[in-house]
């Protein structure tokens, strides 16, 4: 399995980059639920360093406790950063602490209603607006805050679209998560931030069972949806879900 570095970060730091800020999200393509994105900045190393470590094994952190138990003898915490769909969910919880901890995190989330307003694709988009903009403010308020006029920050999306009509500069990475550590951080926030509020949602709406499949189109979900026909957070505009209401 590939691990993603901290290349693409560290040229365009060299570059003269202030900030390189890693973004996605995660929730296109469940029936149910918000889409949610997040927007990344590492704190405080030397790209370099971290490249180094990376491809040399060593440790750069010690372990914690509860890492141990959701990570092999060999893997350190760095390597847990990763896309989202490469981890169990132990995993994910614990790698979400650490980007936490190692990060400052924006993020932006749009619900249901949004999302048959304007369509998944543009609520994924202006979910990740209000990601980078929660984690601009933060970075204004943070001890790494540059005595500039305007800090220069890029944004590296993962896919192959930029975010429209958004000032900030930016590069879409096709698998980035795959591929750049920042872009993999981000898309850790997304899913566990996610997975969170469907579990909560689970305790409200309990004969959909979205704690178990969180909003996708499973077979639990698609025949509790024929039985019970859509709930409040159920996105109208997917064919599933429509086809049902039409059907009732």
């Amino acid at each position: 399995m590939k691990i993603p570095d901290w290349k693409i970060e560290e040229k365009l730091k060299k570059s003269g980059w202030d900030f390189v800020v890693g973004v996605d999200e995660a929730g296109r393509g469940p029936l149910a639920g918000p889409v949610v994105a997040s927007a990344v900045v590492l704190k405080n190393f030397e790209f370099s360093i971290l490249n180094f470590e990376l491809n040399s094994n060593d440790k750069i952190l010690s372990k914690e406790k509860s890492s141990k138990r959701a990570m092999g003898k060999k893997d350190d915490l760095w390597n847990l950063v990763r896309d989202s769909k490469t981890l169990s969910e132990k995993q994910r919880d614990v790698a979400y602490k650490f980007v936490n901890k190692n990060f400052m995190v924006g993020v932006g989330i749009c619900d249901e209603k949004t999302i048959d307003r304007i369509n998944i694709l543009e609520a994924s988009f202006l979910a990740m607006k209000m990601a980078v903009t929660d984690l601009k403010k933060k970075i204004k308020n943070s001890e790494f805050q540059i005595e500039k006029k305007e800090e220069k920050i890029i944004i590296l999306v993962d896919g192959n679209k930029k975010i429209p009509n958004f000032s900030i500069e930016q590069e879409a990475i096709i698998q980035g998560d795959k591929k750049v550590k920042s872009i993999a951080a981000a898309s850790i926030i997304a899913k566990v931030t996610r997975d969170s509020m469907m579990k909560k949602y689970d305790k409200e709406y309990p004969e959909y069972s979205f704690a178990e499949h969180k909003g996708y189109g499973t077979k639990v979900h698609m025949e509790a949806l024929q039985k019970f026909g859509p709930c409040k957070i159920h996105r109208q505009s997917f064919k599933p879900v429509k086809k049902v209401l039409f059907k009732n």
